[in-house]
């Protein structure tokens, strides 16, 4: 990933409250379902801690958990809705979790594999990089309301590792991950924060 860095720049990635299937661990990508009332919670848990960060951008997801996330943290900005924030294509094994899949695809990875009529890591892997591209040209803090897998790739593109190393990279809902350059070496790529809950958080 070509990226233009500045040294003022922090991305925080938040990925949106609990949904039944995230709870239930179905594959949600395109299914535009709401927040449990506890991913509600988790929301407004998350925002006690957001609100006094001065956010130069809000970027978020077209889908309603992320749109719903967003607006319960009750961030001052106005948010632009960002495509490449959409959570990965899961093509045939939307709604499926992944034990089932492996029942007939016993060593299927998402990351290494991708999904059968929806985004392979090749397709995966330029879409983030494409959208860090983008962020890397901004300044200040940015706020990246997105998804869990679509999440973990951006973080290991963010540094440079190949989308298969994303299955390192886990998100509990409600969490926050900062994105940034180390400060001694402002052309290096760093995770500052990663999958931070609401409870431990200390921004």
């Amino acid at each position: 990933m070509n990226t233009s860095p500045s040294a003022l720049l922090r991305l925080y990635l938040i990925r949106h409250g609990e949904t039944e299937w995230a709870l239930s661990g179905r594959h949600t990508g395109s299914t535009d379902i709401p927040l449990t009332p506890n991913g509600e919670d988790e929301a407004r848990e998350l925002g006690k801690h957001l609100k006094d960060i001065p956010f130069t951008q809000v970027l978020i997801s077209p889908l309603q958990r992320a749109q719903q996330t967003y607006a319960l943290v009750g961030l001052d900005q106005a948010p632009e809705i960002e495509p490449d924030l959409t959570e990965w294509d899961y093509g045939d094994y939307e709604g499926k979790r992944s034990v089932d899949i492996r029942k007939e695809r016993p060593d299927w990875n998402i990351f290494r594999d991708g999904c059968p009529h929806g985004e392979m890591p090749d397709q995966i892997s330029a879409r983030a990089d494409r959208l860090l591209a983008r962020l890397c040209k901004l300044d200040g803090n940015i706020a990246l309301f997105s998804h869990g897998q679509i999440g973990a790739v951006l973080a290991a593109r963010w540094i440079e590792l190949a989308v298969v190393e994303a299955q390192h990279f886990p998100l509990g809902t409600a969490s926050v991950s900062i994105f940034t350059f180390d400060s001694h070496h402002p052309t290096v790529p760093v995770i500052a924060l990663w999958n931070a809950a609401p409870h431990s958080l200390t921004l």
